[in-house]
Protein backbone atom coordinates (compact mmCIF):
# COMPACT_ATOMS: atom_id res chain seq x y z
CA UNK A 1 0.00 0.00 0.00
CA UNK A 2 1.10 3.64 -1.05
CA UNK A 3 1.19 6.36 1.77
CA UNK A 4 1.46 9.08 -0.72
CA UNK A 5 -2.08 9.38 -1.20
CA UNK A 6 -3.87 11.29 1.33
CA UNK A 7 -7.31 12.65 -0.78
CA UNK A 8 -10.43 10.89 0.92
CA UNK A 9 -12.28 8.47 -1.07
CA UNK A 10 -14.64 9.64 -3.37
CA UNK A 11 -17.76 7.80 -1.72
CA UNK A 12 -20.75 9.92 -3.31
CA UNK A 13 -21.51 6.81 -5.24
CA UNK A 14 -24.71 3.79 -4.97
CA UNK A 15 -24.41 2.01 -1.86
CA UNK A 16 -23.47 -0.69 -3.46
CA UNK A 17 -20.36 0.65 -4.46
CA UNK A 18 -18.71 1.42 -7.48
CA UNK A 19 -15.88 1.72 -10.06
CA UNK A 20 -13.98 4.94 -11.11
CA UNK A 21 -11.43 4.21 -13.92
CA UNK A 22 -9.69 6.43 -16.12
CA UNK A 23 -12.40 8.44 -17.83
CA UNK A 24 -15.31 6.01 -16.51
CA UNK A 25 -17.75 5.69 -14.29
CA UNK A 26 -19.76 2.35 -13.42
CA UNK A 27 -21.59 0.94 -10.75
CA UNK A 28 -21.15 -2.78 -9.58
CA UNK A 29 -24.40 -4.72 -9.67
CA UNK A 30 -26.29 -3.34 -6.38
CA UNK A 31 -26.62 -6.27 -3.05
CA UNK A 32 -30.07 -5.89 -3.10
CA UNK A 33 -29.87 -8.63 -5.68
CA UNK A 34 -28.56 -10.71 -3.66
CA UNK A 35 -31.95 -10.95 -1.66
CA UNK A 36 -34.81 -13.09 -2.42
CA UNK A 37 -37.35 -11.81 -4.21
CA UNK A 38 -39.85 -9.58 -2.14
CA UNK A 39 -37.06 -9.17 0.76
CA UNK A 40 -35.84 -6.02 2.26
CA UNK A 41 -32.62 -5.86 4.37
CA UNK A 42 -30.91 -2.55 5.69
CA UNK A 43 -27.45 -2.75 7.41
CA UNK A 44 -29.52 -2.04 10.73
CA UNK A 45 -31.17 -5.52 10.41
CA UNK A 46 -27.58 -7.22 9.79
CA UNK A 47 -26.67 -6.44 13.51
CA UNK A 48 -30.27 -6.17 15.39
CA UNK A 49 -29.70 -9.50 17.47
CA UNK A 50 -26.72 -7.95 19.09
CA UNK A 51 -24.33 -10.37 19.37
CA UNK A 52 -24.37 -14.28 17.61
CA UNK A 53 -24.06 -15.45 20.95
CA UNK A 54 -27.59 -14.27 21.99
CA UNK A 55 -28.50 -15.50 18.31
CA UNK A 56 -27.24 -18.87 19.02
CA UNK A 57 -28.47 -19.52 22.64
CA UNK A 58 -32.09 -18.60 21.52
CA UNK A 59 -32.05 -21.09 18.96
CA UNK A 60 -30.72 -23.74 21.89
CA UNK A 61 -33.25 -23.12 23.85
CA UNK A 62 -36.03 -23.39 21.76
CA UNK A 63 -34.98 -26.29 19.60
CA UNK A 64 -32.28 -28.16 22.50
CA UNK A 65 -33.40 -31.96 20.33
CA UNK A 66 -32.09 -30.65 16.80
CA UNK A 67 -29.12 -32.29 15.77
CA UNK A 68 -25.69 -29.89 15.35
CA UNK A 69 -22.95 -31.64 14.99
CA UNK A 70 -21.39 -34.88 13.89
CA UNK A 71 -18.07 -36.08 13.67
CA UNK A 72 -16.85 -38.06 10.87
CA UNK A 73 -13.64 -39.95 9.74
CA UNK A 74 -11.83 -40.91 7.12
CA UNK A 75 -13.17 -44.34 5.81
CA UNK A 76 -9.43 -45.54 5.62
CA UNK A 77 -9.13 -45.05 9.46
CA UNK A 78 -11.80 -47.73 10.12
CA UNK A 79 -13.44 -45.48 12.41
CA UNK A 80 -16.63 -45.13 12.46
CA UNK A 81 -18.82 -41.98 12.76
CA UNK A 82 -19.76 -40.21 16.36
CA UNK A 83 -23.16 -39.60 17.48
CA UNK A 84 -25.01 -36.37 17.03
CA UNK A 85 -24.35 -33.66 19.59
CA UNK A 86 -27.62 -31.91 19.70
CA UNK A 87 -28.45 -28.21 19.96
CA UNK A 88 -28.70 -28.70 24.14
CA UNK A 89 -25.80 -31.11 24.57
CA UNK A 90 -23.74 -27.96 22.58
CA UNK A 91 -25.26 -25.04 25.05
CA UNK A 92 -24.81 -27.57 28.65
CA UNK A 93 -21.38 -28.20 27.14
CA UNK A 94 -20.18 -24.86 26.35
CA UNK A 95 -21.84 -23.31 29.64
CA UNK A 96 -19.44 -26.00 31.57
CA UNK A 97 -16.35 -24.99 29.35
CA UNK A 98 -17.49 -21.19 30.33
CA UNK A 99 -17.53 -21.87 33.61
CA UNK A 100 -14.16 -24.14 33.75
CA UNK A 101 -12.00 -20.82 32.40
CA UNK A 102 -13.75 -18.47 34.56
CA UNK A 103 -13.17 -20.17 37.75
CA UNK A 104 -9.63 -20.60 36.42
CA UNK A 105 -9.32 -17.20 36.94
CA UNK A 106 -10.00 -15.76 33.41
CA UNK A 107 -11.98 -12.33 33.20
CA UNK A 108 -13.84 -10.73 30.35
CA UNK A 109 -11.48 -9.03 28.13
CA UNK A 110 -8.25 -11.99 28.32
CA UNK A 111 -7.48 -13.26 25.54
CA UNK A 112 -6.80 -16.87 24.50
CA UNK A 113 -5.28 -18.63 22.54
CA UNK A 114 -7.00 -21.33 20.45
CA UNK A 115 -4.89 -23.85 18.46
CA UNK A 116 -6.73 -27.15 17.72
CA UNK A 117 -7.55 -29.75 15.14
CA UNK A 118 -11.19 -30.40 14.16
CA UNK A 119 -13.32 -31.94 16.68
CA UNK A 120 -16.93 -31.08 18.78
CA UNK A 121 -14.45 -30.52 21.63
CA UNK A 122 -12.06 -27.44 20.51
CA UNK A 123 -15.70 -26.32 18.87
CA UNK A 124 -16.95 -26.42 22.68
CA UNK A 125 -14.17 -24.87 24.29
CA UNK A 126 -13.83 -21.96 21.22
CA UNK A 127 -17.81 -21.35 22.10
CA UNK A 128 -17.50 -21.58 25.83
CA UNK A 129 -14.73 -19.12 25.72
CA UNK A 130 -16.54 -16.73 23.74
CA UNK A 131 -19.64 -17.53 26.09
CA UNK A 132 -17.49 -16.40 29.40
CA UNK A 133 -16.29 -12.77 27.64
CA UNK A 134 -12.87 -13.88 26.63
CA UNK A 135 -11.34 -12.96 23.19
CA UNK A 136 -10.29 -15.89 21.37
CA UNK A 137 -6.89 -15.88 19.02
CA UNK A 138 -7.16 -18.36 16.94
CA UNK A 139 -3.72 -19.99 15.92
CA UNK A 140 -2.76 -22.44 12.98
CA UNK A 141 -1.81 -25.70 14.50
CA UNK A 142 0.89 -26.35 11.89
CA UNK A 143 2.78 -23.12 13.53
CA UNK A 144 6.28 -23.46 14.43
CA UNK A 145 7.44 -22.92 18.14
CA UNK A 146 8.84 -19.27 16.36
CA UNK A 147 5.60 -18.37 14.55
CA UNK A 148 3.68 -19.43 18.05
CA UNK A 149 5.88 -17.36 20.44
CA UNK A 150 5.70 -14.03 18.50
CA UNK A 151 1.43 -14.31 18.42
CA UNK A 152 1.87 -15.11 22.23
CA UNK A 153 4.55 -12.15 22.93
CA UNK A 154 1.99 -9.71 20.70
CA UNK A 155 -1.36 -10.88 22.16
CA UNK A 156 -0.05 -11.44 26.28
CA UNK A 157 -2.74 -14.55 26.77
CA UNK A 158 -4.14 -14.97 30.14
CA UNK A 159 -4.54 -19.09 28.70
CA UNK A 160 -4.38 -21.37 25.92
CA UNK A 161 -6.06 -24.14 23.95
CA UNK A 162 -4.25 -26.40 22.03
CA UNK A 163 -4.11 -29.88 21.41
CA UNK A 164 -0.22 -30.51 21.19
CA UNK A 165 2.27 -31.04 23.95
CA UNK A 166 4.94 -29.64 22.29
CA UNK A 167 2.69 -26.34 21.33
CA UNK A 168 1.77 -26.14 25.31
CA UNK A 169 5.12 -26.20 26.24
CA UNK A 170 6.25 -23.40 23.41
CA UNK A 171 3.03 -21.16 25.21
CA UNK A 172 5.10 -21.75 28.28
CA UNK A 173 7.91 -20.46 26.89
CA UNK A 174 6.72 -17.00 25.45
CA UNK A 175 4.84 -16.10 28.42
CA UNK A 176 6.01 -13.41 30.49
CA UNK A 177 3.64 -14.00 33.13
CA UNK A 178 1.80 -16.95 34.12
CA UNK A 179 -0.54 -18.58 31.57
CA UNK A 180 -3.16 -21.21 31.46
CA UNK A 181 -2.41 -24.22 29.37
CA UNK A 182 -5.20 -26.92 28.64
CA UNK A 183 -6.74 -28.62 25.84
CA UNK A 184 -9.59 -29.14 24.19
CA UNK A 185 -11.19 -30.57 26.89
CA UNK A 186 -10.75 -28.13 29.05
CA UNK A 187 -9.73 -30.21 31.58
CA UNK A 188 -9.98 -28.17 35.15
CA UNK A 189 -12.38 -28.01 37.68
CA UNK A 190 -16.09 -26.94 37.15
CA UNK A 191 -16.60 -23.47 38.06
CA UNK A 192 -19.29 -21.20 38.24
CA UNK A 193 -19.85 -19.21 34.45
CA UNK A 194 -20.91 -15.97 35.81
CA UNK A 195 -23.71 -14.31 33.28
CA UNK A 196 -23.34 -16.46 30.22
CA UNK A 197 -23.24 -14.01 26.40
CA UNK A 198 -22.95 -10.78 27.77
CA UNK A 199 -20.39 -9.35 25.76
CA UNK A 200 -21.54 -6.38 23.62
CA UNK A 201 -21.54 -5.77 20.30
CA UNK A 202 -18.42 -3.09 20.62
CA UNK A 203 -16.57 -5.73 22.83
CA UNK A 204 -13.60 -7.81 20.83
CA UNK A 205 -14.49 -11.10 20.28
CA UNK A 206 -11.21 -13.10 17.95
CA UNK A 207 -7.74 -11.70 17.21
CA UNK A 208 -6.95 -13.49 13.93
CA UNK A 209 -3.39 -12.58 12.62
CA UNK A 210 -3.09 -12.15 9.17
CA UNK A 211 -0.03 -10.54 6.29
CA UNK A 212 -3.38 -7.79 6.34
CA UNK A 213 -3.21 -4.89 4.25
CA UNK A 214 0.59 -3.79 4.90
CA UNK A 215 3.67 -5.71 6.56
CA UNK A 216 4.41 -8.62 8.77
CA UNK A 217 1.80 -10.80 10.41
CA UNK A 218 -0.38 -8.69 13.24
CA UNK A 219 -3.96 -9.67 15.09
CA UNK A 220 -7.03 -8.05 12.95
CA UNK A 221 -9.56 -7.48 15.70
CA UNK A 222 -12.86 -8.63 15.11
CA UNK A 223 -15.77 -7.13 17.07
CA UNK A 224 -19.22 -9.11 18.10
CA UNK A 225 -20.55 -6.78 15.70
CA UNK A 226 -18.53 -7.34 12.84
CA UNK A 227 -19.34 -11.63 13.53
CA UNK A 228 -23.09 -10.59 13.35
CA UNK A 229 -23.48 -8.63 9.87
CA UNK A 230 -21.08 -10.91 8.24
CA UNK A 231 -22.73 -14.19 9.16
CA UNK A 232 -26.44 -12.80 9.16
CA UNK A 233 -25.53 -11.06 5.33
CA UNK A 234 -24.16 -14.55 4.43
CA UNK A 235 -27.11 -16.35 5.87
CA UNK A 236 -29.56 -14.29 3.51
CA UNK A 237 -27.41 -14.57 0.56
CA UNK A 238 -27.17 -17.83 0.26
CA UNK A 239 -30.65 -18.99 1.87
CA UNK A 240 -28.88 -20.52 4.46
CA UNK A 241 -31.55 -22.33 6.62
CA UNK A 242 -32.13 -24.98 9.96
CA UNK A 243 -32.75 -27.56 7.07
CA UNK A 244 -29.00 -27.00 5.49
CA UNK A 245 -26.01 -29.75 6.33
CA UNK A 246 -22.40 -28.30 5.79
CA UNK A 247 -19.74 -31.06 4.92
CA UNK A 248 -17.14 -28.82 7.14
CA UNK A 249 -13.54 -30.13 6.28
CA UNK A 250 -11.63 -26.43 6.60
CA UNK A 251 -9.47 -25.88 9.64
CA UNK A 252 -10.66 -23.83 12.58
CA UNK A 253 -8.31 -21.69 12.76
CA UNK A 254 -8.78 -20.43 9.73
CA UNK A 255 -11.62 -17.44 9.36
CA UNK A 256 -13.41 -19.23 5.99
CA UNK A 257 -13.64 -22.31 8.43
CA UNK A 258 -14.58 -20.69 11.40
CA UNK A 259 -16.37 -17.42 10.52
CA UNK A 260 -18.33 -18.94 8.07
CA UNK A 261 -18.42 -22.28 8.31
CA UNK A 262 -18.72 -22.80 11.94
CA UNK A 263 -20.92 -19.38 13.03
CA UNK A 264 -23.19 -19.39 9.70
CA UNK A 265 -24.33 -23.26 10.72
CA UNK A 266 -24.37 -21.79 14.50
CA UNK A 267 -26.73 -19.01 13.32
CA UNK A 268 -28.81 -20.79 10.49
CA UNK A 269 -30.06 -23.66 13.14
CA UNK A 270 -28.16 -25.93 10.91
CA UNK A 271 -26.05 -28.99 11.38
CA UNK A 272 -22.87 -30.33 10.12
CA UNK A 273 -20.75 -32.89 9.32
CA UNK A 274 -16.91 -32.50 10.51
CA UNK A 275 -14.40 -33.96 9.27
CA UNK A 276 -10.77 -33.87 10.77
CA UNK A 277 -9.13 -32.72 7.34
CA UNK A 278 -10.06 -32.87 3.21
CA UNK A 279 -9.85 -36.61 1.26
CA UNK A 280 -12.35 -36.67 -1.33
CA UNK A 281 -13.54 -39.83 -0.91
CA UNK A 282 -15.08 -38.32 2.92
CA UNK A 283 -16.15 -35.16 1.35
CA UNK A 284 -18.18 -37.09 -1.23
CA UNK A 285 -19.19 -39.90 1.47
CA UNK A 286 -20.15 -37.72 3.95
CA UNK A 287 -22.06 -35.71 1.36
CA UNK A 288 -23.92 -38.87 0.30
CA UNK A 289 -23.96 -40.22 3.55
CA UNK A 290 -25.73 -38.15 5.63
CA UNK A 291 -27.74 -36.05 3.19
CA UNK A 292 -25.78 -32.81 3.10
CA UNK A 293 -27.00 -30.03 0.95
CA UNK A 294 -23.68 -27.44 1.37
CA UNK A 295 -20.10 -27.89 0.40
CA UNK A 296 -17.18 -25.00 1.36
CA UNK A 297 -14.08 -25.12 -0.05
CA UNK A 298 -10.39 -23.63 -1.55
CA UNK A 299 -10.02 -24.25 -5.22
CA UNK A 300 -6.91 -26.88 -3.86
CA UNK A 301 -9.63 -28.78 -2.78
CA UNK A 302 -11.72 -28.86 -6.03
CA UNK A 303 -9.01 -29.16 -8.04
CA UNK A 304 -7.89 -33.00 -6.08
CA UNK A 305 -11.61 -33.93 -6.17
CA UNK A 306 -11.80 -32.98 -9.76
CA UNK A 307 -9.09 -35.28 -10.00
CA UNK A 308 -10.03 -38.14 -8.00
CA UNK A 309 -13.12 -38.58 -10.27
CA UNK A 310 -15.49 -38.55 -7.39
CA UNK A 311 -16.58 -34.75 -7.51
CA UNK A 312 -19.79 -36.34 -9.29
CA UNK A 313 -20.80 -37.50 -5.84
CA UNK A 314 -21.60 -34.07 -4.51
CA UNK A 315 -24.69 -33.60 -7.48
CA UNK A 316 -26.71 -33.63 -4.35
CA UNK A 317 -25.74 -30.75 -3.10
CA UNK A 318 -27.52 -27.67 -3.13
CA UNK A 319 -24.63 -25.20 -2.76
CA UNK A 320 -20.76 -25.40 -3.42
CA UNK A 321 -18.74 -22.37 -2.74
CA UNK A 322 -14.95 -21.61 -3.44
CA UNK A 323 -13.21 -19.02 -1.68
CA UNK A 324 -9.41 -17.70 0.00
CA UNK A 325 -7.77 -17.95 -3.79
CA UNK A 326 -8.89 -17.88 -7.00
CA UNK A 327 -10.41 -20.49 -9.09
CA UNK A 328 -9.31 -20.56 -12.70
CA UNK A 329 -11.88 -20.85 -15.25
CA UNK A 330 -10.57 -24.23 -16.70
CA UNK A 331 -11.23 -25.55 -12.96
CA UNK A 332 -14.90 -24.05 -12.42
CA UNK A 333 -15.94 -25.19 -15.85
CA UNK A 334 -14.53 -28.84 -14.83
CA UNK A 335 -15.67 -29.37 -10.98
CA UNK A 336 -19.57 -27.17 -12.07
CA UNK A 337 -19.87 -29.89 -15.04
CA UNK A 338 -19.23 -32.73 -12.65
CA UNK A 339 -21.17 -31.45 -9.70
CA UNK A 340 -24.27 -30.24 -12.32
CA UNK A 341 -24.24 -26.39 -10.70
CA UNK A 342 -22.26 -23.41 -10.85
CA UNK A 343 -19.79 -23.34 -8.06
CA UNK A 344 -20.04 -20.03 -6.52
CA UNK A 345 -16.97 -17.99 -5.84
CA UNK A 346 -16.93 -15.33 -3.14
CA UNK A 347 -14.55 -12.89 -1.87
CA UNK A 348 -13.30 -12.20 1.43
CA UNK A 349 -10.43 -11.06 4.18
CA UNK A 350 -9.90 -11.46 7.42
CA UNK A 351 -9.91 -8.03 8.50
CA UNK A 352 -13.65 -8.29 6.90
CA UNK A 353 -14.60 -11.70 6.18
CA UNK A 354 -17.19 -12.05 3.33
CA UNK A 355 -17.34 -8.65 0.85
CA UNK A 356 -18.50 -10.20 -2.29
CA UNK A 357 -20.14 -13.69 -3.72
CA UNK A 358 -21.67 -14.27 -6.90
CA UNK A 359 -25.52 -14.47 -6.81
CA UNK A 360 -27.41 -17.42 -5.08
CA UNK A 361 -29.97 -17.15 -8.09
CA UNK A 362 -28.93 -15.63 -10.94
CA UNK A 363 -25.98 -15.92 -13.58
CA UNK A 364 -22.61 -17.19 -11.48
CA UNK A 365 -19.57 -15.85 -13.48
CA UNK A 366 -16.26 -17.77 -13.52
CA UNK A 367 -13.11 -15.74 -13.22
CA UNK A 368 -15.41 -12.95 -10.84
CA UNK A 369 -16.31 -12.89 -7.48
CA UNK A 370 -19.94 -11.42 -7.76
CA UNK A 371 -20.87 -8.53 -6.40
CA UNK A 372 -21.13 -7.03 -2.70
CA UNK A 373 -22.82 -8.50 -0.30
CA UNK A 374 -25.88 -6.90 1.62
CA UNK A 375 -24.76 -4.32 3.71
CA UNK A 376 -21.50 -4.06 2.11
CA UNK A 377 -20.02 -1.54 0.30
CA UNK A 378 -17.49 -1.93 -2.61
CA UNK A 379 -15.67 0.47 -4.91
CA UNK A 380 -12.61 0.43 -7.07
CA UNK A 381 -10.38 3.48 -6.97
CA UNK A 382 -7.31 4.98 -8.68
CA UNK A 383 -5.06 2.43 -10.15
CA UNK A 384 -7.96 -0.77 -9.84
CA UNK A 385 -7.59 -0.45 -6.11
CA UNK A 386 -10.31 -2.02 -3.76
CA UNK A 387 -11.51 -0.36 -0.56
CA UNK A 388 -14.25 -1.85 1.31
CA UNK A 389 -16.64 -0.68 4.22
CA UNK A 390 -19.66 -1.60 6.44
CA UNK A 391 -20.85 -3.28 9.33
CA UNK A 392 -18.64 -6.34 8.57
CA UNK A 393 -15.25 -4.23 8.53
CA UNK A 394 -12.97 -4.48 11.36
CA UNK A 395 -11.70 -1.07 13.38
CA UNK A 396 -7.98 -1.92 13.58
CA UNK A 397 -5.06 -4.11 14.03
CA UNK A 398 -4.21 -4.80 17.93
CA UNK A 399 -2.01 -2.29 19.11
CA UNK A 400 -0.61 -1.25 15.67
CA UNK A 401 -1.71 2.56 15.17
CA UNK A 402 0.35 3.14 12.23
CA UNK A 403 -0.70 -0.07 10.96
CA UNK A 404 -4.80 1.38 11.13
CA UNK A 405 -3.55 4.93 9.46
CA UNK A 406 -1.84 2.92 6.66
CA UNK A 407 -5.09 0.66 6.34
CA UNK A 408 -8.28 2.95 6.36
CA UNK A 409 -9.40 6.19 4.35
CA UNK A 410 -11.51 8.78 5.00
CA UNK A 411 -14.84 8.94 3.54
CA UNK A 412 -16.05 12.12 1.28
CA UNK A 413 -19.27 11.63 2.49
CA UNK A 414 -18.23 11.69 6.46
CA UNK A 415 -19.27 8.45 6.63
CA UNK A 416 -17.29 5.23 7.92
CA UNK A 417 -13.36 5.23 6.48
CA UNK A 418 -12.99 2.95 3.45
CA UNK A 419 -10.60 -0.06 4.57
CA UNK A 420 -7.98 -0.21 1.44
CA UNK A 421 -7.88 -4.14 1.08
CA UNK A 422 -4.45 -3.91 -0.88
CA UNK A 423 -6.54 -5.98 -3.77
CA UNK A 424 -6.37 -4.83 -7.15
CA UNK A 425 -9.85 -5.15 -9.04
CA UNK A 426 -12.22 -3.97 -12.29
CA UNK A 427 -15.69 -3.98 -12.70
CA UNK A 428 -16.77 -6.40 -15.47
CA UNK A 429 -20.16 -5.96 -16.53
CA UNK A 430 -21.23 -4.87 -13.36
CA UNK A 431 -19.37 -8.22 -11.32
CA UNK A 432 -16.04 -7.43 -9.82
CA UNK A 433 -13.02 -9.08 -10.98
CA UNK A 434 -10.12 -9.70 -8.95
CA UNK A 435 -6.98 -8.41 -10.76
CA UNK A 436 -3.93 -9.49 -8.15
CA UNK A 437 -2.70 -7.81 -4.74
CA UNK A 438 -0.91 -4.51 -4.62
CA UNK A 439 0.57 -6.25 -1.30
CA UNK A 440 3.12 -9.18 -2.40
CA UNK A 441 1.05 -11.62 -0.65
CA UNK A 442 1.45 -15.32 -1.59
CA UNK A 443 -1.74 -17.56 -1.18
CA UNK A 444 -0.80 -20.92 -1.42
CA UNK A 445 -4.23 -23.63 -0.81
CA UNK A 446 -6.17 -21.06 0.98
CA UNK A 447 -3.29 -19.86 3.13
CA UNK A 448 -1.67 -16.27 3.16
CA UNK A 449 2.26 -16.19 3.36
CA UNK A 450 3.66 -12.90 3.38
CA UNK A 451 7.45 -13.31 1.46
CA UNK A 452 9.49 -11.54 3.75
CA UNK A 453 9.43 -13.75 6.42
CA UNK A 454 10.40 -16.69 4.51
CA UNK A 455 13.03 -14.65 2.87
CA UNK A 456 14.44 -14.23 6.28
CA UNK A 457 15.02 -18.02 6.86
CA UNK A 458 16.04 -18.38 3.67
CA UNK A 459 18.78 -15.62 4.18
CA UNK A 460 20.33 -17.79 6.89
CA UNK A 461 20.78 -20.78 4.70
CA UNK A 462 25.00 -21.60 4.42
CA UNK A 463 24.53 -21.89 0.74
CA UNK A 464 22.44 -18.77 0.05
CA UNK A 465 23.68 -15.27 -0.69
CA UNK A 466 20.79 -13.44 -1.35
CA UNK A 467 17.00 -14.45 -1.95
CA UNK A 468 14.25 -12.97 -3.05
CA UNK A 469 10.58 -15.05 -2.80
CA UNK A 470 7.21 -14.99 -4.91
CA UNK A 471 4.36 -17.01 -5.73
CA UNK A 472 3.95 -19.31 -8.77
CA UNK A 473 0.50 -19.93 -10.79
CA UNK A 474 -0.33 -23.64 -9.77
CA UNK A 475 -3.72 -25.32 -10.69
CA UNK A 476 -3.36 -27.46 -7.76
CA UNK A 477 -2.50 -24.75 -4.79
CA UNK A 478 -3.24 -21.67 -6.67
CA UNK A 479 0.05 -20.20 -5.79
CA UNK A 480 2.90 -22.02 -4.31
CA UNK A 481 5.48 -20.41 -2.75
CA UNK A 482 9.25 -20.12 -5.18
CA UNK A 483 12.93 -19.11 -3.69
CA UNK A 484 14.79 -17.39 -5.88
CA UNK A 485 18.58 -17.59 -4.96
CA UNK A 486 21.81 -16.19 -5.70
CA UNK A 487 24.00 -19.32 -4.43
CA UNK A 488 27.34 -19.64 -3.12
CA UNK A 489 28.73 -23.03 -4.63
CA UNK A 490 26.27 -25.79 -5.40
CA UNK A 491 23.02 -24.32 -5.21
CA UNK A 492 20.86 -25.66 -2.70
CA UNK A 493 18.01 -27.88 -3.74
CA UNK A 494 14.05 -27.44 -3.03
CA UNK A 495 14.46 -30.50 -0.42
CA UNK A 496 17.55 -28.81 1.39
CA UNK A 497 15.18 -25.81 1.67
CA UNK A 498 12.45 -27.51 3.00
CA UNK A 499 14.27 -29.13 5.45
CA UNK A 500 15.90 -26.09 6.49
CA UNK A 501 12.80 -24.07 6.86
CA UNK A 502 10.82 -26.71 8.01
CA UNK A 503 11.64 -26.18 12.22
CA UNK A 504 11.13 -22.33 11.48
CA UNK A 505 7.90 -22.15 9.17
CA UNK A 506 4.56 -23.84 8.86
CA UNK A 507 4.91 -26.34 5.79
CA UNK A 508 2.73 -24.32 3.42
CA UNK A 509 5.24 -21.40 3.61
CA UNK A 510 8.17 -23.62 3.12
CA UNK A 511 9.63 -23.40 -0.53
CA UNK A 512 8.02 -25.85 -3.57
CA UNK A 513 10.07 -24.23 -5.98
CA UNK A 514 13.53 -23.05 -6.60
CA UNK A 515 15.31 -20.51 -8.94
CA UNK A 516 18.84 -19.89 -9.70
CA UNK A 517 19.62 -16.73 -10.95
CA UNK A 518 23.09 -14.61 -11.12
CA UNK A 519 21.15 -11.63 -9.47
CA UNK A 520 18.20 -10.58 -8.48
CA UNK A 521 16.14 -7.76 -10.01
CA UNK A 522 16.99 -4.30 -7.72
CA UNK A 523 15.85 -0.41 -8.29
CA UNK A 524 17.39 2.28 -7.97
CA UNK A 525 17.09 2.38 -3.77
CA UNK A 526 18.74 -1.18 -4.16
CA UNK A 527 15.19 -2.69 -3.39
CA UNK A 528 14.20 -6.28 -4.94
CA UNK A 529 11.50 -6.17 -7.47
CA UNK A 530 9.68 -9.32 -7.14
CA UNK A 531 7.82 -8.33 -10.33
CA UNK A 532 10.47 -8.89 -12.39
CA UNK A 533 11.67 -12.16 -10.62
CA UNK A 534 12.10 -14.48 -14.06
CA UNK A 535 11.94 -11.60 -16.46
Amino acid sequence: MTGARTAPVDASHPSCGGVIGSNKESALRPSSDHLPSGYRLTAGDLVASGTLLRKWSRRWKDAPDTRLWLEAYRPSSGDSAGPWWTAGQFDAATSRAAGRLRGAGLRPGDRVVWSTGSSVPALVAHVGALRAGLVVVPANTAYSERELAHIVADVRPSAAIVDRADQAAWVRRASNGPVVVVGSEIDLPDGDPGPLDAAAPDDPALICFTSGTTGAPKGAVLRHRNLLAATESLAVAWRWSPEDRLVHCLPLFHAHGLCVGVYGTLAAGASAVLLPGFDPDAVVDAADGHRASLFFGVPTMYHRLARSGRAPGLRRLRLCVSGSAPLSKDLHAEVSGAIGSPVLERYGMTETLMNASNPYDGDRRPGTVGFPLPGVEIMVIGSDEIVVRGPNVFDGYWERPSADADAFRPAADGGSPWLRTGDLGEDVDSYLVIKGRSKELIISGGYNVYPVEVEDVLAGHPRVVEVAVSGTPSDEWGEVVTAWIVADGPPPSVADLVEFTAPTLASYKCPRLVRVVDELPRNAMGKVVRSQLGQ
